[in-house]
Protein backbone atom coordinates (compact mmCIF):
# COMPACT_ATOMS: atom_id res chain seq x y z
CA UNK A 1 0.00 0.00 0.00
CA UNK A 2 1.46 3.32 -1.02
CA UNK A 3 1.15 6.20 1.40
CA UNK A 4 -0.67 9.26 0.00
CA UNK A 5 0.53 12.79 0.67
CA UNK A 6 -1.85 13.61 3.51
CA UNK A 7 -1.34 17.37 3.42
CA UNK A 8 -2.25 17.40 -0.28
CA UNK A 9 -5.16 15.07 0.43
CA UNK A 10 -6.61 17.50 3.00
CA UNK A 11 -6.14 20.52 0.73
CA UNK A 12 -7.67 18.96 -2.38
CA UNK A 13 -10.58 16.93 -0.98
CA UNK A 14 -13.41 18.82 0.71
CA UNK A 15 -16.37 16.41 0.69
CA UNK A 16 -16.06 13.66 3.29
CA UNK A 17 -18.55 10.85 3.70
CA UNK A 18 -18.39 9.33 7.17
CA UNK A 19 -19.58 5.72 7.12
CA UNK A 20 -20.83 4.79 10.56
CA UNK A 21 -21.27 8.38 11.75
CA UNK A 22 -23.00 8.24 15.11
CA UNK A 23 -25.33 10.95 16.43
CA UNK A 24 -23.80 10.30 19.88
CA UNK A 25 -21.28 13.08 20.67
CA UNK A 26 -19.27 10.67 22.85
CA UNK A 27 -18.45 8.42 19.86
CA UNK A 28 -15.20 8.85 17.93
CA UNK A 29 -17.03 9.05 14.60
CA UNK A 30 -19.03 12.03 15.85
CA UNK A 31 -15.99 13.84 17.29
CA UNK A 32 -13.92 13.37 14.12
CA UNK A 33 -16.75 14.43 11.81
CA UNK A 34 -17.58 17.49 13.92
CA UNK A 35 -13.93 18.53 13.95
CA UNK A 36 -13.65 18.16 10.17
CA UNK A 37 -16.93 20.02 9.66
CA UNK A 38 -15.60 22.88 11.81
CA UNK A 39 -12.48 22.96 9.63
CA UNK A 40 -14.68 23.72 6.61
CA UNK A 41 -15.17 20.26 5.14
CA UNK A 42 -18.58 19.10 3.91
CA UNK A 43 -19.62 16.06 5.95
CA UNK A 44 -22.11 13.54 4.59
CA UNK A 45 -23.24 10.86 7.08
CA UNK A 46 -23.82 7.25 6.05
CA UNK A 47 -25.85 5.59 8.77
CA UNK A 48 -29.07 3.77 7.83
CA UNK A 49 -30.43 4.04 11.39
CA UNK A 50 -30.73 7.85 11.54
CA UNK A 51 -32.15 10.59 9.32
CA UNK A 52 -29.65 13.31 10.19
CA UNK A 53 -26.33 13.86 11.97
CA UNK A 54 -24.52 17.18 12.48
CA UNK A 55 -27.26 18.98 10.57
CA UNK A 56 -26.69 16.84 7.46
CA UNK A 57 -29.02 14.28 5.88
CA UNK A 58 -27.87 10.73 6.49
CA UNK A 59 -27.85 8.13 3.70
CA UNK A 60 -28.16 4.33 3.97
CA UNK A 61 -25.09 3.66 1.78
CA UNK A 62 -22.60 5.35 -0.53
CA UNK A 63 -24.51 4.76 -3.75
CA UNK A 64 -27.54 6.66 -2.39
CA UNK A 65 -25.54 9.91 -2.12
CA UNK A 66 -26.58 12.26 -4.94
CA UNK A 67 -23.38 14.34 -5.07
CA UNK A 68 -19.67 13.91 -5.76
CA UNK A 69 -17.69 12.42 -2.89
CA UNK A 70 -13.98 12.95 -2.32
CA UNK A 71 -13.17 10.92 0.80
CA UNK A 72 -14.91 7.89 2.29
CA UNK A 73 -14.00 7.83 5.99
CA UNK A 74 -14.88 4.50 7.58
CA UNK A 75 -15.84 3.81 11.20
CA UNK A 76 -16.92 0.19 10.84
CA UNK A 77 -15.51 -3.16 11.92
CA UNK A 78 -12.75 -4.44 9.60
CA UNK A 79 -14.86 -7.36 8.38
CA UNK A 80 -17.51 -4.91 7.09
CA UNK A 81 -15.17 -2.84 4.93
CA UNK A 82 -14.93 -4.81 1.65
CA UNK A 83 -18.45 -3.85 0.42
CA UNK A 84 -17.74 -0.24 1.42
CA UNK A 85 -14.52 -0.26 -0.62
CA UNK A 86 -16.44 -1.61 -3.63
CA UNK A 87 -19.04 1.15 -3.26
CA UNK A 88 -16.29 3.77 -2.92
CA UNK A 89 -14.86 2.60 -6.25
CA UNK A 90 -18.33 2.54 -7.84
CA UNK A 91 -19.07 6.16 -6.88
CA UNK A 92 -15.59 7.25 -8.01
CA UNK A 93 -14.43 8.56 -4.66
CA UNK A 94 -10.81 9.65 -4.50
CA UNK A 95 -9.79 8.34 -1.08
CA UNK A 96 -10.74 5.45 1.20
CA UNK A 97 -9.77 6.31 4.79
CA UNK A 98 -9.98 3.54 7.37
CA UNK A 99 -9.86 4.94 10.90
CA UNK A 100 -7.79 3.71 13.85
CA UNK A 101 -8.20 -0.03 14.34
CA UNK A 102 -9.80 -0.59 10.94
CA UNK A 103 -7.43 -2.82 9.00
CA UNK A 104 -8.61 -4.74 5.95
CA UNK A 105 -5.99 -5.42 3.27
CA UNK A 106 -8.52 -6.85 0.82
CA UNK A 107 -10.59 -3.65 1.00
CA UNK A 108 -7.44 -1.54 0.59
CA UNK A 109 -6.43 -3.55 -2.50
CA UNK A 110 -9.92 -3.17 -4.01
CA UNK A 111 -9.80 0.59 -3.46
CA UNK A 112 -6.27 0.97 -4.83
CA UNK A 113 -7.08 -1.15 -7.89
CA UNK A 114 -10.08 1.16 -8.40
CA UNK A 115 -7.79 4.20 -8.42
CA UNK A 116 -8.36 5.45 -4.87
CA UNK A 117 -5.71 6.51 -2.41
CA UNK A 118 -5.94 4.52 0.80
CA UNK A 119 -5.18 5.45 4.38
CA UNK A 120 -5.55 2.56 6.81
CA UNK A 121 -5.55 2.36 10.61
CA UNK A 122 -5.10 6.10 11.12
CA UNK A 123 -7.15 8.94 12.59
CA UNK A 124 -8.22 11.73 10.27
CA UNK A 125 -8.61 14.24 13.12
CA UNK A 126 -5.14 13.51 14.49
CA UNK A 127 -3.48 13.74 11.08
CA UNK A 128 -5.34 16.89 10.06
CA UNK A 129 -4.49 18.59 13.35
CA UNK A 130 -0.84 17.60 13.06
CA UNK A 131 -0.36 18.58 9.43
CA UNK A 132 -2.67 21.53 8.92
CA UNK A 133 -1.97 23.55 12.05
CA UNK A 134 1.39 24.34 10.48
CA UNK A 135 -0.45 26.27 7.74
Amino acid sequence: MKSPDLKKLFKENKVIVVVGLSPNPARDSHRVALYMQRQGYRIIPVNPTVDEVLGERSYPNLTAIPEKVDVVDVFRRPEEVVPIAKEAVAIKAKVLWLQDGVVNHEAAAIAEQGGLDVVMDDCMLRQHGRLMREE
